[in-house]
């Protein structure tokens, strides 16, 4: 794993110890107007998400979580303060902060990553899933490349179902990296061993252990 890069696993369940209040008093108007367009276990999610991250960045850096603006870029629509979507990051006093964020989110968790001071170019995206939610028909056919799917032919149960996380941990992060999304296909992406992507072990993230994820840095 990268030297500097910083992982914090996130239970929703557990209430900030500040409570929900705070947690929307934290998000700007644009993260609020997005907030109020959700259903509301959605909402709640979004809401406790955009928070968390907002403190995590401001750990890092040992800022004030309020005192953060956010600011986040996306490849199709551009950046700044009227974004609530795309890569995440923030600006201090105008000033964009030197912090490469990124954060997936996977049932009631959220796994966030950070580094600090990256080098110019750098780029990050970090993903989690929990493999019980991949147990469907169609899912290889849609998801996998052609090498992927045949690398899973020959399992079953478990293995097949936490094979399939771990691709698909590895394909989200890697397309969250380049900004692409899933505005591309991505049973075009092939991850089996495609440079600059790491699983990472649950030990290192605070996920439950039934879980995977993946790190994917370039530059």
């Amino acid at each position: 794993m990268e030297s500097g890069l910083v992982l914090q696993a996130v239970d929703l369940r557990r209430p900030h110890a500040d409570g929900p209040d705070s947690d929307a008093q934290l998000l700007e108007p644009v993260e609020a107007a997005r907030a109020a367009s959700l259903e509301p276990s959605a909402r709640a999610r979004f809401v406790a998400g955009r928070a968390a991250l907002r403190r995590f960045a401001a750990d890092l850096l040992e800022l004030q979580a309020g005192d953060l603006e956010v600011r986040y870029s996306c490849l199709r629509c551009g950046s700044g303060p009227d974004l609530a979507h795309g890569r995440p990051g923030y600006t201090h006093r105008g000033e964009p902060l030197p912090l490469l964020l990124s954060m997936a989110r996977t049932q009631q968790w959220i796994l966030l990553a950070g580094l600090v001071a990256p080098g110019v170019g750098m780029r990050l995206g970090v993903d989690a899933e929990d493999p019980s939610r991949l147990d469907f028909d169609g899912f290889d056919a849609v998801a996998l490349s052609a090498a992927e799917r045949r690398a899973v032919g020959n399992l079953s149960g478990p293995g097949l179902l936490r094979e399939r996380a771990r691709l698909w941990a590895r394909k989200e992060a890697w397309l969250k990296m380049t900004g692409e999304g899933l505005r591309a296909d991505p049973s075009a992406v092939d991850v089996l061993d495609k440079p600059g992507i790491t699983d990472l072990d649950p030990a290192d993230t605070g996920l439950p252990g039934a879980f995977v994820a993946a790190v994917a840095l370039d530059g």
